[in-house]
């Protein structure tokens, strides 16, 4: 494991997990059940953390999981005994009663897992706000539950949902390379919806079922913890961010939403969203903007990161360094996790705890900024 940015909010950090009870049937594996599990992190005072150690980044299973996905050459006992497979965050650390904080959704990407940006979660943490990340079974490679086996990915999914590959990976590069206005980009993208998205276009409503099951199980049982009353924010790295992006579109409830380098997976036509967006993406999908910064009521905004991959966006850039390399980007781990969390930071604290009249954001070396009202 490479080392783990350290938070740099006023507050520590505390997490815990849970499974919902609630158990629906599994779509992909007919006769099976699919349970959600997710993992919280919040703001804790630092003297509460005195004594405590922190959690486990990645259990074995999980490593199990992500070096069988991405046929990692990983040895899990070397990486734990080099003492760097913690996280920044304190297991069931108390918190004070009696104050609240608004709630932040994160999605992880398809097949990837819960912890995956992890970095970003504690860093939003360590600065007031609650953030869940929910699990998706089978189409992450590894979900881990309370009291029970985890549920490894489904490895036939991927080819499905970039069914079939050859054509759609020709079809995505020239995508990406794509010139024209944002509306004529938009219907490119459509289009190419048309032909390669169904699939995934149709996991959204499943998507959807699991972060309502965790949502009401945190209304249940952490009301003394988060202030819905400000409403829900939402973010995600790629098809987690497709799901902020659908929600948002939905739900009153969800007050603004991020997306990390995700395609607008969703049959939205003419629809116009109506809530603050954030759309962050690599230098090579700056084209995925196009319809949040086109078909928008409310204020819409882009960075473009400079020297970035996809995968880059993830922990991955920081946990497995030189395994990443190749698919992670050229930029600094570092400057990408300050500029994440900065961006992230600065739109949460203008638009859902509504702190700030716009986010201090601008241009700089790691990224390309602008604002549409």
């Amino acid at each position: 494991m490479g080392n783990n940015p350290k938070p740099t909010g006023k507050y520590a950090v505390g997490t815990t997990t849970f499974t919902a009870k609630e158990l629906r049937d599994e779509v992909l594996h007919p006769g099976e059940k699919r349970r959600i599990s997710a993992r919280i992190y919040y703001p804790v005072t630092k003297d509460s953390v005195n004594g405590l150690e922190k959690v486990m980044y990645m259990s074995r299973d999980m490593f199990k999981g992500v070096k069988g996905a991405f046929k990692l050459p990983l040895n899990y006992d070397k990486e734990t005994a080099a003492g760097h497979n913690v996280s920044e965050c304190y297991k069931d650390a108390p918190w004070t009663k009696g104050e609240k904080f608004p709630l932040i959704i994160f999605n992880h990407g398809y097949q990837s897992f819960r912890e995956g940006n992890s970095f970003l979660c504690i860093e939003l943490a360590s600065h007031g706000y609650v953030v869940m990340t929910v699990g998706h079974p089978l189409e992450g490679v590894c979900t881990e539950y309370d009291g029970a086996d985890p549920t490894f990915g489904d490895k036939k999914l991927p080819s499905l949902a970039n069914k079939p590959q050859i054509p759609n990976m020709l079809a995505l590069n020239k995508l990406s390379k794509m010139k024209g206005t944002y509306e004529e980009l938009t219907k490119a993208i459509d289009k190419y919806q048309e032909r390669f998205g169904i699939f995934l276009i149709k996991r959204l409503p499943e998507w959807e079922k699991d972060i309502y099951t965790a949502l009401d199980y945190a209304k249940q049982n952490f009301s003394d913890l988060i202030d819905f009353d400000k409403g829900i924010g939402l973010t995600g790295h790629s098809f987690g961010g497709a799901i902020a992006y659908y929600l948002c579109m939905k739900d009153p409830q969800f007050k603004c939403g991020v997306n990390i380098d995700g395609i607008l997976f969703g049959e939205y036509k003419d629809q116009i969203m109506d809530k603050p967006f954030l759309m962050i993406v690599c230098d090579d999908h700056e084209v995925l903007t196009a319809r949040v910064c086109s078909m928008h009521s409310a204020p819409a905004y882009k960075a473009v990161f400079r020297d970035m991959k996809h995968v880059g966006f993830s922990d991955m850039k920081h946990a497995i360094p030189k395994a990443m390399s190749v698919v992670a980007g050229k930029l600094d781990a570092d400057l990408m996790h300050e500029n994440l969390c900065r961006c992230h930071k600065e739109f949460f604290d203008t638009h859902l705890k509504k702190v700030k009249s716009s986010p201090e954001l601008k241009t700089n070396d790691v990224m390309r900024y602008a604002v549409y009202e």
